[in-house]
This record gives structure tokens, C-alpha cells and sequence, in this order.
């Protein structure tokens, strides 16, 4: 029977191995067409209570010592949250009159302007944790919200190629990394995934070409916990 740890690096690395191109990040264009969303976001609703205990789950980790701060904190994620969700709304119903209309460029104008809105609110959300928490606790905070996926991702390379070089380990921190600011403006947990396992082809296409053998890396760090496992026994 297989350790039980195994089964869950291998489920990560189901996604690890899947090599997959990864565009060029490009500037949004202006809008072109005058279907296009309201020159400003809908008012976001307060956050419902899902979002306020999503969002308690993740400051929780962080140990605040005052509780004003640690309420402070948790309702500034959920705003987060309430207030992502309202431009994918708008965005989404955009689309949806331009799909109705057979219109690309104002589909296009639908993703721009809601990707600008994005922007706006992730360092403007960046911006008021960095006022009031370390560097180290921001991180956590981003963490959450993403799941925990580039520790765990990183973790799992290093496990599996033993001999990465330092700029190879920094490179892939720097892809995960940026992976994560996306994924952490993405509505659902399948489009946050989608984010790194982006950024994971594009990893797996670097280390290829760099002379790794991602599969075989592969069985070899399975074999190696095998060993350990039955050492350990």
C-alpha cells in the first residue's frame, strides 16, 4: 500500500507535469466600441458571511495579538473578495451583451477594462495590509487566498530535482510568485489553478530545456521516499 504522503505528492504533481505554453503578458488596449462596461464599478454589496469566514480562516493563521487588528484585517479580505466578485459580475454580463451582439472588440473592451479594475483594487489591497502588517504577513495573506499552491509547488520541486542550481530555484520562485498576484485576483478556485498551472508549463518548459528530465525527476524522487518510507518502518 502506498504511504499516504505519496498520495498527495503525487496528486500535486499530476498538475507539475503538464507542460503548457504561456503568452507573452501584454498591455490591455483602450477601449474600442462603445459596448463596454460603466465607467465605474458597480458599488460592491457587503460581504456575505461565506466570504467573512473564508477570510477569518486565513487572518486566523497569523496570530494578530489585538483583536481590533485582527477584525480589521479579516473585514479587508473579505471586501476584497466582495468587491473582486462585483467586477467579474460586470464583466461577465459585458460578455455576455457582447456575445449577444457578435462583437469581439467589445468583448475584448469587457476583459480590458475589468483586468484595469483589477489592477487598481490588488495594489490598492496590497497597499492597506503593507500599512499594517510585516512583509512575512502579507505573504501569508496572499498564501491563503491562493491555497497555499507556490509553497507547495515550490517544496515539491526541490524535492523532486535535489540539484536545482540557485538562479534555476530563483527563477522558479519568481514564476510562482507572479503566478499568484493573478491568481489572486481570479473568482473561483479552478481559475486560480489555472494561473499556476500557467506558470508551471512554463517552469517545466525552462528546467527541459535546461537538461532535466521532468519525468524521470520524477520517479526518482518517488523512489526516494519509497526508501525512506520503508526505512522509517
Amino acid at each position: 500500500m502506498r504511504p499516504p504522503f505519496l498520495s498527495v505528492t503525487i496528486a500535486l504533481f499530476s498538475t507539475l507535469l503538464v507542460v503548457t505554453t504561456v503568452p507573452a503578458q501584454t498591455k490591455p488596449e483602450a477601449a474600442k466600441t462603445p459596448t463596454e462596461l460603466p465607467a465605474k464599478a458597480p458599488a460592491s454589496n457587503s460581504p456575505s458571511e461565506e466570504l467573512i469566514q473564508r477570510a477569518e480562516k486565513i487572518v486566523a493563521k497569523l496570530s494578530l495579538p489585538s483583536g481590533e487588528q485582527h477584525a480589521r484585517i479579516r473585514d479587508l479580505v473579505a471586501q476584497q473578495y466582495a468587491a473582486l466578485a462585483s467586477i467579474h459580475d460586470a464583466r461577465d454580463e459585458a460578455l455576455k451583451a457582447a456575445k449577444a451582439a457578435a462583437s469581439e472588440p467589445a468583448a475584448q473592451s469587457a476583459r480590458d477594462t475589468a483586468a484595469a479594475r483589477q489592477a487598481d483594487l490588488h495594489y490598492a489591497f496590497i497597499a492597506r495590509l503593507s500599512a499594517e502588517l510585516t512583509p512575512a504577513q502579507v505573504e501569508q495573506i496572499k498564501d491563503g487566498i491562493t491555497y497555499g499552491v507556490l509553497p507547495n509547488t515550490f517544496r515539491v520541486y526541490q524535492e523532486m530535482l535535489p540539484n536545482l542550481t540557485t538562479e534555476q530555484s530563483t527563477q522558479i520562485l519568481a514564476w510562482l510568485t507572479e503566478a499568484r498576484e493573478h491568481a489572486m485576483d481570479a473568482g473561483s478556485s479552478k481559475d486560480k489553478h489555472a494561473w499556476f498551472g500557467k506558470y508551471k508549463g512554463r517552469i517545466n518548459n525552462y528546467l527541459s530545456k535546461a537538461g532535466h528530465d521532468m519525468k524521470q525527476a520524477e520517479r526518482d524522487m518517488f523512489a526516494r521516499k519509497n526508501t525512506a518510507a520503508q526505512s522509517a518502518n
